[in-house]
């Protein structure tokens, strides 16, 4: 994948974090299949539904997978998210079998995919994506910005 297809995907996960509910951080992540097509999309949505493990990582990879149609492998895939993903994100990616993974801001504090670990290329693990970080990073980190300065706030 070129830079520009990056650079698409990570522009689509922005504007699946549109989604988000003004209460969630507006975090977005796709899924994208071999050739480039949406399988899934999701924003965070953990205020939303109560719910701990609806990181916009978690919904995509769900919903991927019931559309991907290899049951819960994504083989071929291509995770785009505009945040480095945690810890809980990484293993999913990781046991999902995702090729790819591309991502806008770096997350220093809970960041698992090169920033505070690097959960998703850990030799001991029986996969490990690709892993391109930094996409768009002064746009997606800027709307996490925006969020966090609206919310302290208020």
């Amino acid at each position: 994948m070129s830079v520009t297809d990056d650079e698409r995907m990570v522009r689509a996960a922005l504007a699946a974090a549109e989604e988000a509910d003004a209460a969630d951080v507006p975090v977005g992540a796709v899924v994208f299949d071999a050739d480039g097509g949406v399988l899934a999309s999701a924003a965070n949505a953990r205020e939303r539904l109560g719910d701990p493990t609806a990181h916009a990582e978690i919904l995509a990879l769900r919903a991927a997978a019931r559309a991907h149609g290899d049951g819960w492998r994504l083989g071929g895939t291509t995770l785009a998210v505009t945040l480095e993903p945690c810890t809980m994100c990484a293993g999913a990616i990781v046991l999902a079998r995702v090729e790819r993974v591309v991502f806008g801001a770096w997350e220093p504090k809970t960041g698992a995919v090169g920033s505070l670990w690097d959960v998703v290329r850990d030799r001991r693990l029986t996969h490990r994506p690709k892993v391109r970080g930094g996409i768009l990073e002064d746009e997606c980190a800027g709307r996490l910005a925006d969020f966090f300065a609206k919310h302290r706030f208020e």
